[in-house]
């Protein structure tokens, strides 16, 4: 059994596009490394030779996990969220305050494939997360973590 993999439209996009990177650009560059350095001679002790079969393996297992990935996508509606009566779900943009310091951040909630912390698109699964799933503006959301804090929705949408 295969399991689904949640993507927004934009981050279906950004496969297809890097998938294409892949296939039509980074493999030739491999396949020229690999000429160059079978070029050199004795491959037993060929340290060029041996980077570029390292990054082929890479790039060839890179395209096969994004072929997967593609294969079990299932796009999320991203305005689900504002039109369910305002509730946070896949694909919601979240605007929180962390009650222990009064700092603001936003957020986009997004599937595991597509999380990226530091660019704020955190994953259904993470803490935060799961915490605001469902959840609704006003909302003050307990999250459980290593270290257990609150938040207060302060905005859903763009």
């Amino acid at each position: 059994m295969t399991n689904k993999v949640e993507l927004t439209k934009k981050g279906k996009q950004e496969l297809e596009q890097e998938y294409q990177n892949l296939i039509n650009v980074v493999r030739d560059e491999v396949k020229q490394q690999l000429a160059e350095a079978r070029a050199q001679g004795d491959l037993s002790e060929n340290a060029d030779y041996d980077a570029a079969r390292d990054r082929q393996a890479q790039v060839e297992s890179r395209i096969k996990e994004i072929e997967n990935i593609l294969a079990n996508a299932v796009i999320i509606d991203e305005e689900g969220g504002r039109k369910k009566g305002n509730k946070i779900s896949l694909g919601s943009t979240v605007t929180i305050k962390f009650l222990n310091n009064g700092k603001e951040e936003q957020y986009m909630i997004v599937g595991t494939v597509e999380s990226d912390p530091f660019n704020h698109k955190i994953s259904n699964q993470c803490p935060l997360g799961v915490a605001l799933i469902g959840k609704s503006l006003g909302d003050i959301v307990e999250v459980k973590g290593k270290v257990d804090y609150q938040v207060e929705i302060i905005k859903i949408g763009a």
